[in-house]
This record gives structure tokens, sequence and C-alpha cells, in this order.
């Protein structure tokens, strides 16, 4: 079970997330700030776009991505919600007031009223989740994300050998299975979201930190480390 798994592993999430990914050269904070900030960019250029009054963290564990989506959405209302429950607690002690946090079923729909958020985030959560729930979860993604609002969701590429290396070395990815971005896509759009994007990103080491401007120019090349599908569900139904 997803919940067990995640509250085995929540009191020492960070220290293993960071041993992990020394590797790189780069700790969890540096993951956590560019998905934010990629996220915001991709809405709306250089500030804060208008109109996200409401922000899901859809699987935000132990919160490490609340402080850095309260910097790119001041004005948001923020929702952490996740499966483990050891896991929200050390979220809402590390972060007091900043988010609503929600606890979810792993079976049953989100505890969240329809067309309800403006956007929903996710940061390398869905690999975790058995993929044959993934096409009723996207469901339920769609079913609160308001007509006109977006869906994020980040992932590991699995076509990346150093990603596959990260993920095989870290003990809470032991039941992780990659998904490969085109599939991604087609699980988002089959759940009736639309204007499907895939983005790849982090194609080099802090070693090689002064060709990070070049990023941008190689977001359609499927080698970097990471990617990220980005769509809206329309006014319309579907």
């Amino acid at each position: 079970m997803l919940e067990q798994e995640f509250d085995r592993f929540a009191q020492e999430y960070e220290q293993l997330h960071a041993g992990v990914l020394a590797a790189s050269g780069e700790g969890p904070e540096f993951f956590a700030a560019y998905k934010a900030a990629d996220t915001r960019r991709h809405l709306g250029g250089a500030g804060a776009p208008p109109g996200i009054s409401k922000l899901l963290d859809f699987g935000c564990g132990v919160g490490g991505s609340l402080p850095h989506l309260r910097k790119e959405f001041p004005d948001a209302e923020l929702i952490g919600a996740d499966v483990s429950g050891k896991s929200l607690e050390i979220a809402e002690r590390r972060y007091p007031g900043m988010a609503k946090f929600v606890a979810l079923s792993e079976t049953g729909a989100m505890p969240l009223r329809d067309a309800s958020v403006d956007l929903v985030f996710s940061a390398c959560v869905f690999h975790h989740i058995p993929q044959a729930e993934h096409h009723r979860i996207l469901c339920d993604l769609h079913r609160v994300t308001k007509p006109g609002g977006s869906l994020f969701i980040f992932e590991h590429n699995p076509l990346n050998p150093l990603t596959r290396r990260v993920v095989n070395a870290c003990a809470f990815d032991e039941n992780a299975v990659l998904i490969g971005a085109s599939e991604l896509k087609k699980r988002v759009m089959a759940a009736g979201f639309q204007q499907v994007k895939t983005c790849y990103r982090i194609f080099f080491p802090h070693v090689l930190k002064f060709l990070r401007p070049l990023e941008g120019a190689l977001a359609w090349c499927p080698l970097g480390a990471q990617y990220y599908v980005a769509a809206r569900r329309t006014a319309q139904k579907g």
C-alpha cells in the first residue's frame, strides 16, 4: 500500500532524497525550486499568472514543493494532498499555515469539489502509483480542475541512464515504475485533458551548470533527466 510505504519513509525522506541526488551535484531544494518556477514560466511568463486562486499539490509528501509554490504563486491558496498521514503531519509542522492539508484515500475520490482548483501540480508522484490506477486518478484530477485550469505532472525520464541509476539506488523508489513521456501524455489525454505538451528538463549536472541557459532550446530532446507534461481542462466537457 502506498500509505504504508510512504509512512515508513516519512521521517527520513529528505535525508534519503538528498543522498541519492548527490550524483547530480544538486539537492532536493534545487529540484523542487525548478519545478515550481517552470510551472509559473510556462503559464505566465515573467510574472505569476493571473487567475490562480487555488493550487493543488497532488502527492505533496512532506511538503518540499510548498515554499517554492508559495514563492511563484504568492496569492494562491495552496492545498497539499497525500495518502501518507505521517508525511502530512511532517509537512504541517514544517510549514504551519502555508497550506491546507488533505488526506487522500488510495481507492476513493479526492475530498475536493468538482471544478474547484485552478492548477494541479504533481512532482514525481505517478511512478509510485500502480499504473492500473492512473486513469482513475487522472480522471479525478480532471474532475477537480476548473474549466480553463491547468495540470502539470513532473516525472523522471526512463530514457536517461543517470535517472535510472538514481531511482534504482533510492530506498523509497523500490517499487517505482518509471513512465515514458509519450505514455504519460496519452494517459493525460485519455482522462479528458487537452492542449497537452511535453517538455524535457535537467540536461546538465551542477558541474556544467553554466550550460543550463541552453535548456530551453533542448526541451524537445528526450534525454533530459526529468520531464513534465502540461495540459488544460478546456471549457468544454471532454
